[in-house]
């Protein structure tokens, strides 16, 4: 498992995202440096997996199989020598009683001096072996408990590590997520705003409109008197809205003809009625170059209407309620009905979940806009009857300013609004924007005041109606702002159309207190040759915290590793157990909420005295008290169990049905380290009393000798 997350971390980390356009969002940086983050998280959780890992043979298999290595396997080999001797001494003193009484007095000397050496190497090995077996007893209470005690330790602080790197994710996610929403409500915009174009493209596929050429081109039909009549010629049109240009290349050339192609200078463009003439899809066009209207015939009905939009040709908006032209400008009516929208909404919607994201019934707009844009009675409509509701007011002011023939911040601006919004410093966007709201004219400054002032008020309230800045962008980005082409390039701007209406909500104060003392925009930054400003939001980096040493190596070989680490702990080389150079550190100003107290944390640290613990664990348990191999002076104390509390053991038979006795201590106040203790499965053993072997169980006299000639010094 732990490889597979190694594996799928370098994956993330080496993965790259792909974004189409020439800029990302904040949001979008974000979202493409996620996976780096991920990837450092993932890495520095399994490198303390291993290393957790590691400490398990390290400081519990490899102390335990010493122990039975060194002190069991000892006491066995002491067991083979006493049972050796043993069986020579009495062997010996079984032929030593069956000498006779007759022979010489030196034999019977020289025998008695071999029994008196063999039964003092007997009394030695019995010593030892006794010794030794009191020793194993002793030494197996501390030196089997301290190696799961240490691992212990390691295992906690892996978990304590998970937990504090969960407190540090807690943060980014929520700002991830965050940026993750405003992307799914840009892409939802854009999608719309594609859906719509692909369909109007479907509907005159004839009709090309690419930014850089010419705003449209196409086949169209011309009306040309002759003397002998009226012929229709096909010419391939080509129009340069900037400019007002027409260009114009007949395609049916006569023979002998010196008809060429023509450049006219477009005056205005008016539907032809189809009562007045017997062709249809026409409309005429006025020209500097020549007197009188030229007729003009598209292809379809379809493609008339985009003609007719290119050349701002006085023909309603396709499918729209509003039938007027001037009622399609910032006129007084409309800034009436904006008015009364706005105050509709703010005295009986303001709170309303989802306010102008929720959309009404398209009748029940269209029967609003027709009633209020009446040229018999223009206004006279009460939006705070209760015949309109919410939703239709939202939408009716939607599809108004969206249905505008220009919208409120200008065709001619929106290319160096988008690209002020695009650019990697924050300073140098609200200033652009800043600049760019007052070269607008009074009318429409005036009408974009009015609205975003209505959105802050709007944003006030975004616990009751869910609606924030962001939101509101998402809606209002493409309803003030469009691009004069519709082409896939300029709906893949939305989302920065979104970001100038989101910069115009957040800093509303400070834009419209007045004009910047330069009204023109500053200067364009150079391009990015350093570091983006607007760095993308990161997992909190914690600062570095000492640690004890607990392996073989110098202090200084310990910095030089501690250089070597990542700034998110990963380390170059293999880990080495219980060694981190940098742990997750406790933060300044007290304990958050939600978190373990100081105490108790500090309590899975690496404390002094369990750090000797450990120490000696890796140095091979028990060895004589000097300087260890790290450089670190010990003291022989340290060869005692530094954690131990030596606890008289209860008394039998006084258990209570829930395991209570009257040696557990009572609940501890805050602040008293934590003592476990468990009732006993049996009652205790009577005292203990040194393991004799069985032979000398049968010769107390043997044992009695020994204790005579036990030297002192054992």
């Amino acid at each position: 498992y732990s490889s597979a997350v190694q594996k799928f971390s370098q994956t993330l980390q080496s993965f790259q995202f792909d974004f189409i356009g020439d800029t990302l969002t904040d949001d979008e940086i974000n979202i493409a440096e996620s996976f780096k983050e991920f990837a450092e998280l993932l890495h520095e959780v399994e490198l303390e997996r291993s290393m957790m890992v590691q400490n398990a043979s390290d400081l519990l298999i490899k102390p335990l199989e010493n122990f039975r290595k060194e002190q069991i396997g000892f006491t066995k080999e002491r067991k083979k020598k006493f049972e050796k001797d043993g069986e020579k001494f009495y062997s010996m003193l079984d032929r030593h009683l069956h000498l006779s009484s007759k022979k010489k007095e030196s034999q019977l000397q020289e025998a008695d001096l071999q029994v008196d050496k063999e039964r003092h190497n007997f009394f030695e090995s019995s010593l030892e072996y006794v010794y030794q077996i009191q020793e194993v007893q002793e030494s197996k209470k501390f030196s089997i408990v301290e190696p799961v005690l240490a691992f212990l330790h390691s295992l906690f602080t892996y978990n304590n590590l998970t937990v504090e790197l969960t407190q540090d994710f807690l943060p980014y996610k929520q700002q991830l997520q965050l940026s993750l929403q405003n992307t799914r409500n840009h892409f939802s915009s854009t999608r719309e705003e594609l859906e719509d174009l692909k369909k109007r493209m479907k509907e005159a596929p004839l009709t090309c409109k690419l930014p850089g050429q010419p705003t449209i081109e196409g086949y169209l039909y011309t009306q040309e008197k002759w003397a002998l009549g009226i012929s229709w010629v096909k010419y391939y049109c080509q129009y340069e809205k900037e400019a007002k240009t027409l260009r114009m290349t007949p395609i049916d050339q006569k023979p002998g003809a010196k008809q060429g192609t023509l450049d006219l200078t477009l005056k205005s463009c008016v539907r032809r009625k189809t009562d007045s003439i017997d062709k249809r899809f026409c409309f005429d066009i006025e020209t500097n170059e020549r007197s009188g209207t030229i007729t003009l015939q598209a292809l379809s009905e379809a493609n008339r209407r985009l003609w007719m939009e290119a050349m701002d040709g006085k023909e309603p908006i396709y499918h729209s309620p509003i039938t007027k032209q001037e009622e399609m400008e910032l006129n007084e009516v409309g800034f009436k009905f904006v008015r009364k929208c706005i105050n509709a909404v703010e005295t009986k919607g303001i709170t309303t979940e989802g306010v102008y994201r929720t959309v009404g019934s398209n009748i029940q707009v269209q029967k609003l806009l027709n009633a209020f844009f009446d040229p018999k009675c223009p206004g006279d409509v009460d939006l705070q009857s209760g015949d309109w509701d919410i939703k239709t007011i939202t939408s009716s002011l939607k599809f108004y300013l969206r249905n505008l023939s220009e919208p409120v911040m200008t065709y001619k601006l929106h290319k160096e609004l988008v690209q002020a919004a695009k650019s990697e410093n924050l300073d140098y966007r609200l200033g652009a924007i800043h600049a760019l709201v007052y070269k607008l004219p009074d009318k429409n400054r005036e009408m974009l005041e009015l609205l975003i002032q209505h959105l802050v008020n709007i944003c006030e309230h975004s616990r009751e109606n869910l609606m924030s800045p962001s939101n509101m962008g998402v809606i209002f980005g493409p309803t003030l702002m469009r691009a004069q082409e519709d082409t896939v390039a300029a709906m893949m701007n939305i989302k920065f159309q979104n970001i100038v209406v989101e910069i115009l909500i957040e800093h509303f104060g400070k834009i419209y207190s007045g004009p910047p003392e330069d009204t023109t925009a500053p200067p364009v930054p150079p391009p990015r040759v350093a570091a983006r400003r607007h760095k993308p939001i990161t997992i909190s980096k914690r600062p570095l915290r000492e640690r004890p040493l607990f392996f073989d190596a110098s202090v200084e070989e310990s910095g030089a590793e501690r250089l070597g680490q990542t700034p998110n702990g990963g380390g170059v080389e293999a880990p080495k157990p219980l060694h981190r150079s940098r742990l997750p550190a406790p933060r300044p100003g007290g304990d958050e909420p939600g978190r373990p107290p100081a105490e108790s944390r500090s309590q899975l640290r690496a404390e002094p005295e369990l750090g000797k613990l450990v120490s000696r664990l890796q140095d091979g348990g028990a060895k004589p008290a000097g300087r260890a191999a790290n450089g670190v002076v010990t003291s022989p104390a340290l060869r005692t169990a530094t954690l131990q509390n030596r606890r008289p053991a209860p008394r039998p038979g006084i258990y209570g049905r829930d395991g209570d006795c009257d040696s557990v201590p009572k609940p501890r106040s805050h602040g008293d380290k934590p003592v476990i203790t468990r009732p006993p499965v049996r009652p205790p053993d009577p005292p203990c009393r040194t393991p004799i072997p069985p032979k000398l169980e049968q010769r107390p006299d043997l044992i009695a000798g020994t204790a005579e000639e036990m030297p002192s010094s054992v």
